[in-house]
């Protein structure tokens, strides 16, 4: 397909987008309520089984470093493909897997290709739209790819009460071929040839390491990485702190994460009104600041028992509901100051955002059992840091890119 020349912001095209970004995060909600039956399945205990969260993680985050550059040079819609028939290809072998050993590998397999569809989803939605449009369009993406979520962990319970945690990946494998389908048919080609015989694959690579030279890009990767962090640990933790420590039921679950989905498209809906009058840079600067506030008091909450789950659950949608702002806000600033390299910019970003969220995972399974304490230590040392990338942002990002032109 030709290429699609800017544009105002197209209904249809974000929707399509919403939907393949919505590929990473479906699964890993959906089978959220599934971990404690996989840990009885396999027999293993709490923290073997978050490692299947936190495999996916770090093939989520190889991924979109290697898609970016690889968009920049052959183009958005080729790469798109391939790693959407990977997701659906290894959705299936999950399904089938035989220990807990197979299944973190083929939940790495699945990242892999879960990988493509969200950074370039992003990357396709700046190409096709104008500059002025472009933090709002991804805020509008945001929403779309929010509503999988939001409804991923409530399908996830009764899928489990209907056959099991392995019908999950069945589900998984039908959503992941119908994505395949879709951008198959619909989907066009955004970055244009001429631009794509100036960056070669090795030249596109190289962006990495003049995006890691620039002080404002760290910011951004911190503040945008560590609210996402923060997030994480609460997806890695609540399955088992709702579930075996409050004694929520699974499908109880589900409602209790969709009002921190609701928490997000609300923070998303606000960003598309506000971004045209403020600019990116207020916004980061306020949601950078919530994040670190309630970081904190959940922080506090987990450690001492104050309030038990109510104020958990109150603390946790404020942390949560900031991460859709920063990590639009953080992603398009950082894509507009490397105008050339977008696909690598949006892959770096995406990339360290996964790492740090795997980090998140890895420290919250520090603490076996289903103790809050973990979650606590982890999202407020999280929102510290979210905090310490705003003020680099802030600091340096009315000085040059590093090197001259991006």
């Amino acid at each position: 397909m030709s290429h699609v020349t800017r544009r105002r912001p197209d209904g249809r095209l974000i929707l399509l987008l919403g939907a393949l970004a919505a590929c990473g995060p479906i699964s890993i909600d959906m089978y959220l309520p599934s971990l404690p039956s996989i840990a009885q399945a396999f027999l293993v205990s709490t923290s073997a089984a978050q490692t299947t969260l936190t495999s996916f993680m770090f093939g989520f985050s190889i991924g979109m470093l290697l898609y970016g550059p690889l968009s920049d040079s052959y183009g958005r819609r080729p790469v798109l493909l391939g790693g959407i028939i990977m997701y659906a290809l290894a959705s299936i072998a999950c399904g089938f897997s035989f220990s807990i050993g197979s299944l973190v590998t083929f939940r790495f397999v699945q990242a892999l290709g879960a990988g493509a569809a969200s950074v370039l989803a992003r990357a396709i939605a700046r190409d096709a739209h104008e500059p002025a449009d472009a933090a709002r369009v991804l805020s509008m993406l945001a929403i779309v790819t929010s509503i999988g979520p939001l409804l991923a962990p409530l399908i996830g319970g009764q899928l489990l009460l209907l056959g099991g945690w392995r019908v999950v990946f069945v589900a998984l494998t039908l959503f992941g071929t119908a994505c395949a389908v879709t951008a198959y048919l619909k989907v066009p080609e955004t970055w244009p040839r001429e631009k794509r015989k100036h960056s070669a694959v090795l030249q596109s690579f190289a962006a990495y390491g003049k995006l890691l030279r620039d002080p404002v890009a760290w910011g951004h990767m911190l503040c945008g990485g560590m609210a996402f962090a923060s997030m994480f640990a609460y997806i890695t933790a609540t399955p088992f702190v709702y579930i075996e420590y409050f004694h929520v039921s699974a499908q109880h679950y589900g409602f209790l994460f969709a009002l921190n989905i609701v928490g997000i498209m609300f923070g998303n809906f606000m960003n598309t009104r506000l971004i045209g009058r403020l600019g990116s840079l207020p916004i980061i600067s306020f949601s950078a600041t919530v994040s670190c506030v309630a970081s904190l008091f959940v922080s506090l909450v987990c450690l001492t028992g104050w309030g038990g789950l109510w104020s958990i659950v109150a603390g946790l949608f404020f942390v949560v509901g900031v991460v859709g702002l920063l990590s639009a806000n953080c992603t398009t600033d950082l894509m507009h100051r490397y105008p050339n390299n977008a696909g690598a910019a949006a892959a770096v970003f995406g990339a360290v955002q996964l790492a740090l969220g795997a980090g998140a995972s890895l420290a919250v399974g520090v603490w076996e059992g289903a103790s809050p304490k973990g979650m606590g230590v982890a999202i407020g040392v999280a929102g510290g840091l979210c905090y310490c990338g705003k003020l680099l942002v802030v600091r340096w990002h009315g000085r040059g890119v590093p090197g001259g032109v991006a």
